[in-house]
């Protein structure tokens, strides 16, 4: 009897981990091809010399230009627009040396 609870519990901690290494596999893969579209798009927009702080930074705000290129939703929300011409003000101003990257950072945190 105590061997067989033994043998029922180890599948289930099998199963469990089975499913537990396809869920963390499928994950990997979408995470990576989630990294690779938004270094593409940094890449594209001449941002790919940003530190990795200041694209965590605008990370969302490229994600949702990139979802609106691609045809999944519209925005025509005046502050969506306002956020889209502040970072692309200050990372310009950036990449063209009239601010450092601290101050891009202080600017670029949604309050």
């Amino acid at each position: 009897m105590m061997i067989s609870r033994t043998v029922k519990n180890n599948a289930k901690v099998q199963g469990s981990q089975l499913f537990a290494d396809r869920v963390l596999s499928q994950i990997k893969e979408e995470t990576k091809a989630e990294v690779n579209l938004m270094n593409e798009a940094f890449e594209l927009m001449g941002w790919q010399k940003l530190s990795d702080e200041i694209k965590m930074a605008i990370y969302d705000d490229v994600k949702y230009m990139v979802m609106e290129l691609q045809g999944l939703f519209s925005s025509c929300d005046e502050f969506v627009q306002r956020r889209r011409d502040s970072v692309h003000f200050w990372i310009s101003s950036f990449l063209d040396g009239i601010c450092d990257e601290k101050m891009v950072l202080e600017n670029l945190q949604i309050k």
